[in-house]
């Protein structure tokens, strides 16, 4: 079976017809929460002036100065994921569980011995999870305004009839597929000029003003589900001077694993001016993308001490630089009722497929904003509070490729024109009482787009608890995050956009269980 190699956005915008787009992943992949523990999740996350943690090793490499012995830790986690749906006025829930293993750490310290000046340091070396993209949800409406359908007759233009069967260079997207299982076809007029049709359209794909349209309703469907996570291994060290500054580095390591499954089909098809027209039963598309990717990045930051109960941290994490592979499938099939398709008996619809022959490879690099973070934290001998404020302009996210000839612009230029600058906060607490340690916190990451319908901020209400003893620690940490959303499965020019609201709620339990020594 033959190669075939797709890199950039010139080939690959041909087969992502409607799944998410460059412009949609661009924000899935730059917008990260700040991993670590369970002890610095249950404080929100709120971590840069903290210290003492291995997650400083992620965030802050200068919190790592803090430490006074080595320490080992492992940490589980097992994740909830809940969206509700809505759609053409009727709502669907769904569910998805993962257990997973958000952290894993070493640290070794080492001691001057000296009283003042150089003290000492910590090298750290730390797996933390900064995103997870394991969640389902489904939805289903009657659509008085519009099909998929209108979407292919408005695309199809972009290709040559001919070119969209079997072996043409324009088979490799939906709209072909589409047109594969007669879902619409090419007519010529008398002057030889090319216009689209279909028997499931009753109207052009622009109807003249003033024309009133048949009414056409169909029941649409889609069950979207994605998994996989993105993780960094960060290697740091911290160093600790006089107790009082501490300054560190690090070099993140960062993997990308994505796989999306979408399945969208159309039936119940009925028309106002014959409702005994039942050509076709149903059509149903499916698409399959895996998105595999690895980058690196850099860290620096500070923590100085003023007075003992106040510390202030501030660090710089550059863009992660990543190389990126993708590689995408799809197949459309119909389920028509013995349709006389070109009413000469010459042809009667059944069932029909169609399918890539060959998954589409995409090579291409992918690089995230820079984040700049900054905090304090106030400590007493019963506990302390810390809060960070972090900015990152989500709009410097950028495409680019290796290959000559390729050009990402148009990409890059519509991310800058809909995401914008943004600041995100955290606020944490720790109370103390002997061995016993109990934690709550709360996360805010603001709307990234410049302009929206909806509102795409989230909240994040975290608390935990914990017991310190001498030899060993264990944390334990509940992360819940809440944030609205939407899916718009295609846009047809002309047609009302068809859009599905969703409601998401996200839970994380996770244990920290820790070995000093």
């Amino acid at each position: 079976m033959k190669n075939l190699v797709f890199i950039g956005f010139a080939l690959l915008i041909c087969f992502q017809t409607y799944a998410q787009s460059f412009v949609d992943n661009a924000l899935l992949f730059s917008r990260t929460t700040p991993g670590g523990s369970a002890r610095i999740q249950a404080i929100g996350g709120a971590q840069v002036s903290l210290g003492g943690d291995y997650s400083s090793a992620f965030s802050n490499p200068a919190g790592l100065g803090m430490y006074n012995r080595s320490e080992f830790t492992f940490t589980p986690g097992y994740s909830l994921s809940n969206i509700q749906s809505t759609y053409a006025g009727i709502s669907a829930s769904d569910n998805k569980t993962k257990l997973n293993i958000p952290g894993i750490s070493y640290v070794y310290h080492h001691e001057t011995g000296k009283q003042s000046g150089f003290l000492g340091g910590s090298l750290g070396i730390s797996l933390t999870r900064v995103n997870d993209f394991n969640q389902t949800y489904n939805y289903s409406g009657m659509n008085s305004e519009s099909s998929i359908v209108d979407y292919f007759l408005d695309d199809a233009y972009n290709y040559d009839p001919g070119e969209m069967l079997r072996g043409g260079q324009d088979f490799y997207n939906l709209t072909a597929l589409a047109y594969n299982n007669y879902l619409f076809e090419d007519y010529y007029d008398n002057n030889n000029n090319l216009f689209y049709g279909s028997v499931l359209s009753p109207l052009p794909a622009d109807p003249p003003n003033g024309i009133p349209a048949e009414v056409r309703t169909v029941r649409q469907a889609e069950t979207v589900e994605s998994t996989g996570a993105q993780n960094q291994w960060s290697i740091s060290y911290g160093a600790n001077f006089s107790d009082k500054f501490f300054i560190g580095a690090g070099v993140g390591i960062a993997t990308l694993r994505y796989k999306l499954k979408l399945q969208y089909s159309e039936s119940d098809f009925s028309y106002s001016e014959d409702p005994n027209y039942n050509p076709i039963d149903y059509f149903q598309t499916e698409e399959n993308l895996e998105i595999r990717g690895s980058g690196v990045n850099f860290t620096l930051g500070m923590i100085y001490r003023p007075i003992d109960f106040l510390q202030v941290g501030a660090s710089v994490v550059t863009p992660t630089f990543y190389q990126v592979t993708d590689t995408y499938n799809a197949r459309l099939s119909s389920q028509w009722n013995a349709f006389d398709y070109y009413g000469d008996q010459s042809t009667i619809l059944n069932f029909v497929e169609e399918e890539f022959d060959t998954p589409l490879i995409s090579e291409y690099n992918f690089t995230t904003p820079l984040k700049f973070s900054t905090g304090a934290t106030l400590i007493s001998k019963i506990g302390f509070i810390s809060a960070d404020v972090e900015m990152v302009n989500y709009g410097k996210t950028k495409y680019s490729s290796n290959t000559g000839g390729v050009s990402f612009s148009g990409d890059n230029d519509a991310i800058k024109s809909l995401y914008e600058s943004v600041i995100n906060y955290r606020v944490g607490a720790e109370y103390r009482y002997g061995i016993w340690r109990l934690r709550g916190g709360y996360r805010f990451m603001a709307d990234p787009y410049r302009s929206s319908e909806i509102d795409r901020s989230s909240q994040t209400i975290t608390g935990g608890l914990g017991i310190r003893k001498e030899k060993f620690f264990i944390d334990f940490a509940v992360v819940h995050t809440t944030a609205d959303d939407q899916r718009i499965p295609y846009r047809a020019p002309g047609f009302p956009i068809p859009v599905a609201k969703l409601e998401n709620k996200f839970t994380s339990y996770m244990f920290t269980i820790g070995f000093p020594f």
